[in-house]
């Protein structure tokens, strides 16, 4: 009895193991499948990649539409700087110009100062030459009285008329030289002044108690209000001790 229960209970084990195997079968074909097929995705995963993939497609294309709608602000900003190089081109012409009048103003007148220091050179020389013209052309009378006096001989004058004679050449040339803004210097006292006079002898006194002038030997002149010619005198000085 119990061998029999055995016997039963095999087949009934076999089949319900079978079961499990053809399971595996079946999960075994459907990997197999999987694994041929490629990766597979879920619908939503599948829509989105189809949304990326055509919003990639547009964006070249909108890319690619974007200069053509702004051609007309692109034209215009050629044109702008078109004209500005154009302007600078105008600017740059014009200050070469300057630039040139400018070069050719200095040349002339650096010309025309070498021209005014040569003049100045040469008139500054002729000046120095022909200075004394006047004042040589006025004395030209006197000498003429000279040659006068000279040729006169000694019987045709006496002494008076001869030294008359000289007094008026004297007096000529010394209105000559006044004219010429030369005056003599007076001695309108005895105070000896180093300034104006120049002491060629000197002579102790214990008489006086500062240098004094005894007497002019050569009169001296003054060209305008500047020492022309100092006056000789001889001075009388304290004696010493």
């Amino acid at each position: 009895m119990s061998g029999k229960k055995t016997e039963s209970s095999q087949p009934v084990d076999q089949n319900k193991k079978e079961k499990p195997d053809e399971k595996a079968e079946l999960k075994v074909k459907d990997g197999a499948q999987a694994t041929e097929a490629g990766f597979k995705v879920s619908e939503q995963e599948e829509i989105e990649y189809l949304q990326e993939e055509r919003e990639g497609k547009e964006a070249p294309c909108a890319a690619g539409r974007e200069p053509g709608g702004d051609q007309p602000d692109l034209k215009e900003t050629i044109n702008k700087l078109q004209a500005e190089l154009e302007g600078k081109d105008r600017e740059i012409s014009e200050l070469k110009k300057a630039v040139e009048e400018l070069k050719d103003k200095f040349l002339r007148s650096v010309a025309e100062l070498d021209n005014i220091r040569k003049r100045t050179e040469r008139e500054k020389e002729e000046f120095f030459q022909y200075a004394l013209s006047d004042l040589l052309r006025d004395i030209l009378p006197i000498l003429d009285n000279f040659e006068r006096a000279l040729k006169t001989s000694e019987e045709e004058v006496d002494g008076k008329t001869f030294r008359e004679g000289v007094e008026l050449i004297y007096r000529m040339l010394l209105n000559l030289v006044k004219k010429h803004g030369v005056r003599p210097i007076e001695l309108e006292s005895k105070r000896f002044d180093p300034s104006l006079h120049h002491a060629l002898v000197s002579e102790e006194s214990a008489e006086v108690s500062e240098p004094e002038i005894k007497e002019e030997l050569q009169k001296g002149y003054l060209l305008h209000n500047r020492l022309l010619r100092p006056t000789m005198v001889k001075v009388i000085i304290p004696k010493k001790n």
